[in-house]
């Protein structure tokens, strides 16, 4: 049972990094699942120079929105944001 939920943990892993790398074009990205739907988020970008946290925060948040939406969305929760320019 815990390889089911391991495996649905990397899939919405995958999802939200694709959904940040369409957002962010060439961001260096990773991320790490933690509890079910809780995740932590690291990127790093060049679109992020110049940029406060709360504005590189804000990027990643709208990449990923369409994922934390509704009852029964995949993502409950990124537990940890790390966003910087390289």
């Amino acid at each position: 049972m815990a390889l089911t939920k391991l495996g649905a943990a990397d899939g919405v892993a995958e999802q939200i990094e694709a959904a940040i790398r369409t957002s962010v074009p060439h961001a260096q990205v990773q991320v790490k699942a933690g509890g079910v739907g809780h995740f932590e988020v690291s990127v790093v970008a060049e679109a992020f120079r110049g940029k406060s946290m709360v504005q590189q925060h804000q990027i990643v948040y709208r990449a990923i929105t369409p994922l934390m939406v509704g009852d029964a969305a995949p993502v409950h929760a990124i537990d940890r944001l790390q966003t910087k320019a390289p």
